[in-house]
């Protein structure tokens, strides 16, 4: 017996470094994410599929065409008029869409003539970039990409008697537009593209039903609207609280910025942003916040174990779980081997105390393991794993 201890160590050993090897390279395996947006969506599906995760899409909405945005067209030769004194560009593709729209219109010249005769602030480096390639030239740049800093910087120098234009991007901070108006500025709103409903209405309410029945890890959004209107939807589903209690508690929302954040602030909901609003510092943020706060690895007497949102491995084999019997390990994992009541699992799995309904999932779950013996039944208080 005892010279096949070391072999035996070494297979366990070897198990556990092959599996931590693929944890590496997919850093998302076994996790659930909700996509709601629209516009480059697929790049950002792409992204997390490549990473090993599980991608519920549902677009909360989608970039009007522009042929169909004749408003858009009316506040441009408003502006061309205007002959504007300062301009604001918050995004970059906002800036691209609305001199695509003005070429597609026959006033590209003309635009491209008022905006190079005003001075041009810009958000951030992307929008910056897209004024650079539309042939105009920036005079000052938001140190943190947000409008209220830029709004700071236009104050500090004087806008009194002189006419702004700025372009929104979907979302329009109002309060950055009052301080102007409120400053003695005359305000001029382009907004390059409007947000309708998409094609295919069922899918957002099967997204919020994932994130209410919290079968849905991480929720991201690249919009403020997109939010908004996520929360209208539920609000007709009439499950809001309900889907706000999710967020809070059992499903972790990820933005691409702050002004994406603010509507989710609003409903007391606190989501991860990156440092860079950028797609790219998103996803890493999620796999770190998942593997920091979502893996759980345990080393008992059955084996290694490591729970990757709903992907079990016990010594690098994957077991398939259902998904009572997985929320129910995966409270016991959380305890490390200490004791958990009767009624608290009860609790956990809504069985309202019922002892039988328990049982029958204890039972599911041995069944379904390799090593029955790993939940040990501790008689009159509850239920542990052996470590």
């Amino acid at each position: 017996m005892n010279a096949l201890a070391p072999a035996e160590t070494a297979d366990a050993t070897g198990a556990a470094d092959a599996a931590e090897a693929q944890a590496a390279e997919s850093p998302l395996e076994g996790f659930r994410i909700g996509v709601t947006s629209h516009r480059r969506s697929q790049d950002l599906i792409d992204a997390l599929e490549r990473r090993g995760a599980e991608v519920i899409h549902a677009p909360a909405l989608k970039i009007a065409p522009v042929q169909e945005d004749l408003r858009l067209i009316e506040d441009t030769r408003t502006i061309i008029a205007a002959k504007p004194d300062l301009c604001i560009a918050t995004t970059a593709y906002g800036m691209r869409r609305w001199c695509e729209a003005a070429d597609t219109f026959g006033i590209g010249d003309q635009l491209l003539e008022t905006l190079g005769a005003c001075r041009m602030f810009v958000r951030g480096p992307k929008a910056r970039g897209a004024v650079r390639a539309a042939g105009l030239a920036d005079v000052g740049i938001s140190s943190d990409e947000t409008t209220a800093t830029l709004v700071d910087m236009l104050l500090a120098e004087g806008v009194r008697g002189k006419t702004v234009a700025v372009q929104l991007h979907g979302y329009t901070d109002v309060r950055q537009l009052e301080r102007l108006r409120m400053s003695g500025a005359t305000v001029l709103t382009v907004t390059p593209y409007r947000w309708v409903k998409p094609d295919g209405a069922d899918r957002l309410p099967r997204l919020i039903e994932a994130a209410c029945s919290g079968n849905l890890d991480v929720l991201t959004f690249t919009s403020a609207p997109a939010v908004d209107a996520m929360w209208s939807t539920a609000h007709e589903m009439g499950v809001y609280k309900q889907l706000i209690e999710s967020l809070k508690t059992n499903v972790t929302t990820a933005v691409v910025g702050p002004v994406t954040a603010q509507p989710l602030l609003d409903a007391g909901v606190k989501p991860l942003i990156p440092e860079r609003f950028r797609m790219g510092a998103l996803i890493r943020l999620v796999c770190e916040h998942l593997a920091l706060n979502h893996v759980r690895r345990l080393d008992t007497r059955s084996g290694n174990i490591e729970l990757r949102g709903r992907s079990l491995r016990i010594d690098g084999q994957a077991v398939e779980l259902a998904p009572a019997p997985l929320l129910l390990l995966r409270a016991l994992l959380g305890a490390g081997g200490a004791v958990l009541s009767r009624e608290a699992l009860s609790d956990l799995l809504e069985l309202r105390g019922s002892v039988h309904a328990l049982d029958m999932t204890v039972s599911r779950l041995r069944s379904s393991l390799p090593d029955g013996k790993l939940i040990e039944t501790v008689v009159k208080r509850g239920y542990r794993i052996r470590v």
